[in-house]
């Protein structure tokens, strides 16, 4: 086995708590076996346009305690030199001009896409181990196993959104706020969950492929009136970006056009979807012959650079030591995890989408006894409401309406719902 004298250290795609723990344990465990270590500062950025000076030395010294803080020490970036066959080879040539002769990349799926590649490309003479992170929880390994970052993230935005429950029963109002989670709705449901928000809403609670922006706006009308019925203004409901992602693209018109960032995805922070909706459901309860306060508010940038919690500061050492280590073994083109306690690497064409060639994407699964728990605690339209006559009169005076005009008006949003929670003894 050839012995690695130079390694290097990027971090690509958006921040997430606990990448600094992992530059350094990574750093630490080369440096103990004699290995130099590069920090490639900004991502892909430089290298895939052939500028090799951006570059910070990492050693023992300058990593020791870098494992407390968010953010990361050598930067980050959403340049992807997977899309083009042009920055692969560049990328490459840089890394190759600096003597690496191991990368270790923590990123989410781009990023894990762009070490596929560039594995491939080397054919040996780079080896590649890849980190996973997201906030958003949506990379599918396996047994459950968390993507770094998210418990953090979650913990942050719940302690955020406690305070904003505090102000919405203090002042009577409604917060709509929406998190991050472009493709699922892990984040979104895991702060609700815990924090105990009024609802909820997610991607994946709907059945067809597309939702009509009238359905989103019913959804949280629903609840507030229901929340109205039992005597209670005020309420939190919380909303993955995701269900944005999930609109009928005939009513996208009404979003504010946005800019694309490095990888041409819109910039979902830029759209006003909470506004919109702040908007579009104070009119409809207005018509209702209803008043209330809403306050649209986006959180996901308060999540992502904070400093980890302790659970995330001792995984992703433990992922920074294992990418480290299995690179001087002679590992390359895997993606590291801990399972069990155990590391297990598994190979890129294990994890990787064929249709996409992406890392596959893990959803939020509906049908498990977990979110079926969320949806119980949820204030929100149920069948039982429409099924029960009383309850149906009680939400129909709410908003003046008959039973029969109620039923007519809403009662289509309970069609998803998940069939009753039923354990087996």
């Amino acid at each position: 086995m050839t012995k690695l004298e130079r390694i290097a250290i990027l971090a690509a795609g958006g921040p997430a708590p606990g990448i600094n723990s992992v530059i350094g344990a990574a750093t630490i465990r080369a440096c103990l076996s004699g290995v130099e270590v590069l920090g490639v500062t900004d991502g892909f950025s430089w290298l895939m346009q052939g500028d090799t000076n951006h570059i910070l030395p990492l050693t023992i010294k300058n990593v020791a305690a870098i494992h407390f803080r968010g953010g990361s020490f050598i930067g980050i970036s959403r340049a992807n030199p997977a899309w083009s066959h042009e920055h692969l080879e560049t990328t490459l040539r840089s890394l190759q001009q600096l003597g690496v002769e191991g990368v270790v990349t923590i990123g989410g799926d781009e990023t894990a896409h762009a070490a596929m590649k560039l594995a491939k490309m080397a054919g040996g003479r780079v080896s590649f181990a890849h980190v996973p992170k997201t906030i958003d929880n949506d990379l599918e390994l396996p047994n459950g196993i968390y993507t770094f970052g998210f418990q953090t993230a979650r913990h942050v935005g719940v302690y955020i959104v406690k305070d904003l429950q505090v102000d919405a029963a203090t002042t009577s109002r409604w917060y709509f706020i929406i998190t991050m989670g472009r493709k699922s709705g892990h984040l979104a449901l895991g702060i609700g969950k815990a924090a105990g928000v009024t609802l909820t809403i997610i991607p994946e609670e709907f059945s067809s492929p597309t939702v009509s922006l009238q359905t989103v706006i019913d959804l949280l009308t629903g609840a507030i009136l229901k929340r109205r019925s039992y005597g209670r203004r005020d309420g939190v409901a919380i909303l993955a970006e995701g269900v944005m992602e999930r609109i009928d693209p005939a009513d996208r018109e009404r979003f504010t056009e946005t800019s694309l960032d490095a990888e041409s995805n819109r910039r979902i922070s830029e759209v006003r979807f909470g506004e919109l909706l702040r908007v579009e459901v104070g009119r409809q309860l207005a018509a209702l012959g209803l008043a209330s306060t809403i306050v649209a508010k986006n959180i996901g940038y308060e999540l992502r650079c904070a400093d980890p919690i302790p659970f995330d500061m001792e995984y992703t050492r433990d992922l920074g030591y294992c990418a480290s280590k299995y690179l001087l073994e002679g590992g390359s083109d895997a993606i590291i995890t801990v399972q069990g306690g155990q590391f297990r690497p598994i190979p890129f064409r294990d994890m990787i989408d064929p249709e996409t060639g992406l890392a596959r994407v893990r959803m939020v699964d509906i049908h498990t006894e977990h979110y079926k728990i969320a949806r119980r605690y949820m204030l929100r339209l149920r069948r039982d409401d429409f099924e029960d006559e009383h309850e149906c009169l009680k939400l129909a005076k709410t908003c003046g309406m008959t039973p029969e005009a109620f039923r007519s008006r809403f009662e289509y949003l309970v069609q998803d719902e998940p069939p009753p929670l039923q354990f087996e003894h």
